[in-house]
Order: structure tokens, then sequence, then C-alpha cells
């Protein structure tokens, strides 16, 4: 068993669509970033690229290269999976954390998980979404952007 951490950060922008989780969320605004800039896959992907030693996020789809430009991280989350099994390894469980003020996203949690279990080839049990406020403060306070932590177990396939 191994174990990785994933930290994520995009700051909010008008004229893009919020995407958590693989869901596209009505919003005023939605993440900046290269790809679809969902804060949540990416959290994800980092922590299982950690837990495999494969490096981060940044080496596998760099965020200087076109052929990333505004994908859907459900695509760069099956690729990670991809990775995983090609090392030699698959994923136990993922638990992820959203940090943002709003929009609430206690609705859209199921579809979540249960985009990250079809991903990565996981029971829905598997897959823990959960979402908090940052109480006002900082950046996430100010609704400036979001945040997502990620851990997860991988082993051996």
């Amino acid at each position: 068993m191994r174990i990785g951490i994933g930290i994520d950060v995009h700051p909010f922008a008008e004229g893009r669509k919020l995407v958590i989780g693989g869901v596209h969320i009505p919003a005023l605004k939605g993440l900046e970033g290269h790809s679809d800039a969902d804060v949540l896959l990416h959290a994800v992907s980092d922590a299982l690229l950690g837990a495999a030693a494969l490096g981060d996020i940044g080496l596998h789809f760099p965020n200087t290269s076109a052929a990333f430009k505004d994908i859907d991280s459900m695509i760069l989350l099956k690729q990670v999976g991809k990775l995983l099994d090609k090392n030699g390894y698959k994923a136990v469980n993922v638990d992820a954390m959203l940090l943002l003020e709003a929009p609430k996203i206690a609705p859209y949690i199921t579809d979540m998980r249960k985009n990250i279990a079809r991903c990565l080839g996981l029971e829905l049990g598997a897959v823990s979404v959960k979402a908090t406020t940052n109480e006002k403060l900082g950046y996430i306070g100010r609704e400036e952007g979001a945040a997502a932590h990620a851990v997860c177990i991988i082993s051996e396939a």
C-alpha cells in the first residue's frame, strides 16, 4: 500500500464555465486554468501520481502544451489511472476536500464521486468528496478562488 496527497488551487475568472469533479455547476464565474481548471480532479490526480512516485500533473500534462488547452480533466484523470496500471499500481480509495465559499456543492457531490470512481475503475464507496467554506477568510473566503486537497491509497495491481 502507498499513500499520496494532492493539493490544487485555481482563481475564479469571468467567462469560464465552472467544472468541479467533472460536473458543470451553474455559476457566474468559473475557474481559470490551462485545462478546464477542475481543481478537484487535479488534486486527485496529483495524489495518485505522488503515491506511485510518478511526479505530478504538471509533469505529465504541462500547461505549456497546446494539447491540453481547455481539456476535460476527466480525460487527464483517466490517463493517470492508465499510468498507474502501466507502472503496476491500482487505486484503492480517494478522499477529497473542496474549499470554496460559493456556490454550494452538496447537490453535486454524488455525481463528482461517480465521475472519479468511473475514471479510476473504483466502487462508489471507495471515493469520498467533501466541501467546506473558509469562513470568509483569505482568498477563498473573498471568493477569489477555490482549492482542493486529496489523499489516496494505491496498491500493487
